[in-house]
């Protein structure tokens, strides 16, 4: 109780029977429970007075209201800054299913030369005529 062992308390009441005396000790003890009830009920009001004035439960409703609006335009951002992740993984698995595209077509390669390519001849009989 408000911080105290149970031998200050002791300590507390002897100090107290000591200055007012075992006839005016209950009465005093009455009177102090009193004023701590009161005290407390004063306290009570006072924050139902306050929590009316300042509609503590409509600001609360309000900022809950804010908190989940910004949080969905948190992950729409996230979503939006992820996208280029998410694009680059599209466009790895696009350029992979090329790749595998080409590996099954086979692809007829032109080799390319600078020699010179020899005339047709148009009677092949007439060239042995001469040897």
């Amino acid at each position: 109780m408000f911080g105290m062992g149970f031998t200050e308390i002791l300590i507390i009441a002897v100090i107290a029977i000591l200055f007012l005396g075992p006839d005016k000790l209950p009465s005093a003890m009455v009177d102090i429970a009193k004023f701590f009830r009161s005290a407390k009920n004063a306290i009570g009001s006072v924050k139902d007075t306050l929590e009316e004035e300042m509609h503590l439960s409509d600001i609360k409703k309000e900022a809950l209201e804010y908190k989940a609006q910004l949080t969905e335009a948190s992950s729409q951002i996230n979503k939006v800054t992820d996208i280029k992740g998410t694009m680059e993984s599209e466009i790895d698995s696009i350029l992979s299913d090329d790749d595998d595209t080409k590996k099954e077509v086979p692809q007829k390669k032109e080799e390319v030369t600078f020699k010179k390519k020899k005339k047709k001849e148009e009677n092949p009989v007439e060239e042995f005529k001469d040897v």
